[in-house]
């Protein structure tokens, strides 16, 4: 069957989300370089950073997915992506009085973060609004292709702005993609949410908290994807918390291919967004849900191989497969969640979802800096390992590993 037509809100909607995504990912890729480089950050600095840049995620996506069922979804992504915008125009400030330190680097990307939760919690939503249920899985694949491509882009360009031109260069970029994709957001439709009205705003939020958490934990395919996600993510994190300062020191790589090796993930994504739709009319849909935990797994391989073979190969194909498996989990499982989802639950289903697939960020930075730093990151990448078998044998274990 042919798919229909977009509405035109819907590609400024995308174009938008590739900017957002865009800066976001050079930021992040930035900063940890920048950490090493400029203020001789070690792993457990690195696991600081990166704990505190994603610590919103754990803390504000249930407040927030309230507020995206509240108020008009467009208003809501205007102000998150103005405080995005507005923490990178802090930093670049703070770059240019040479007060740089860990601790501003942690407190801007906090407050960036808070900006990529309100955009990621009332997205899919506004997604639901814009397109029919029946092109959801097409529309969230495009949405998905445009953030790879930032993913793909973000680390090498990252890498190569601050090895040539210096940081500043690179939050400079990164706040010019912030700013376009806010005024991207200024010409969408002042859409409201389906649920607006005296009955929901009279609620208590935490009820209204309670009723998303409910929807997901007592549902049979839903439950075990966000427990998935938990772990995953746990491990995911822990694994960057180390990675560039092992990249460095251990293997030897410099700045410009550590950004490669990062860059292979949004390859990675890359292929998974344009495959998933073929994987999808080939494959049962569990037996597509499948392929990003088995994916994980082979990819925790890869890196701890470099134990003994301390190859950038191998950390190249680690990261390329981090980004095609998952892709494809993230497509698939966010177009069952916005199928089985009411409408006017939208935003706080998706943020009880970023809770667990985002939220466990921090977690898994925090261990991955304090294994890396008392242990070494031979255990580090052990443990990162186990992770990802875990939850690989939650989702295959699962009903949802027999979705057909």
């Amino acid at each position: 069957m042919r798919t229909p037509p977009f509405p035109p809100a819907f590609a400024t909607l995308a174009w938008s989300n590739l900017a957002a995504q865009s800066a976001e990912q050079l930021s992040l890729a930035a900063a940890p370089l920048v950490a090493v480089l400029m203020l001789g950050a070690g792993p457990g600095d690195i696991g600081t950073l990166t704990a505190l840049q994603t610590l919103p995620f754990l803390l504000l996506s249930l407040p927030l997915g309230v507020l995206a069922d509240r108020l008009p979804r467009r208003r809501l992504m205007l102000w998150s992506e103005a405080l995005r915008c507005l923490a990178l125009l802090s930093l670049l400030m703070v770059l240019h009085s040479s007060a740089l330190d860990i601790v501003w680097m942690a407190a801007l990307g906090f407050a960036g973060a808070v900006g990529t939760v309100g955009f990621s919690v009332t997205a899919p939503g506004l997604v639901s609004s814009l397109v029919p249920r029946t092109s959801l899985a097409q529309a969230n694949a495009r949405l998905e292709l445009a953030r790879s491509a930032a993913f793909a882009a973000g680390p090498a360009v990252a890498g190569a702005l601050v090895s040539w031109a210096g940081a500043t260069a690179a939050f400079s970029v990164a706040t010019v993609l912030s700013a376009g994709a806010l005024v991207l957001l200024f010409r969408l439709p002042g859409l409201a949410p389906a649920d607006v009205g005296t009955s929901a705003t009279r609620r208590h939020p935490l009820r209204e908290v309670a009723e998303g958490a409910s929807f997901v934990w007592r549902n049979a395919l839903l439950r075990p994807v966000a427990i998935t996600g938990v772990i995953f993510n746990s491990a995911w994190f822990a694994l960057q918390a180390i990675y560039v300062p092992y990249a460095m020191r251990v293997l030897g790589l410099g700045t410009g291919a550590v950004g490669l090796t990062l860059a292979l993930y949004g390859a990675g994504m890359i292929v998974g967004a344009l495959a998933t739709a073929p994987l999808m009319a080939r494959l049962p849909l569990g037996r597509t849900i499948q392929i990003g935990p088995l994916a994980g797994v082979l990819a925790a391989t890869c890196l701890a191989a470099t134990l003994l073979i301390p190859h950038a190969a191998l950390a190249g194909l680690c990261f390329f497969l981090l980004g095609a498996g998952p892709m494809v989990w993230t497509i698939t499982t966010t177009t069952l969640r916005q199928s089985m989802t009411p409408d006017a639950m939208l935003g706080r289903v998706s943020a009880v979802f970023l809770t667990a697939n985002a939220g466990a960020r921090p977690i898994g930075a925090a261990l991955g800096a304090l294994v890396g730093s008392r242990w070494g990151t031979s255990v580090c990448l052990l443990m990162v390992l186990a992770g990802f078998v875990l939850q690989a044998a939650v989702i295959l274990s699962s009903r949802v590993a027999r979705l057909r």
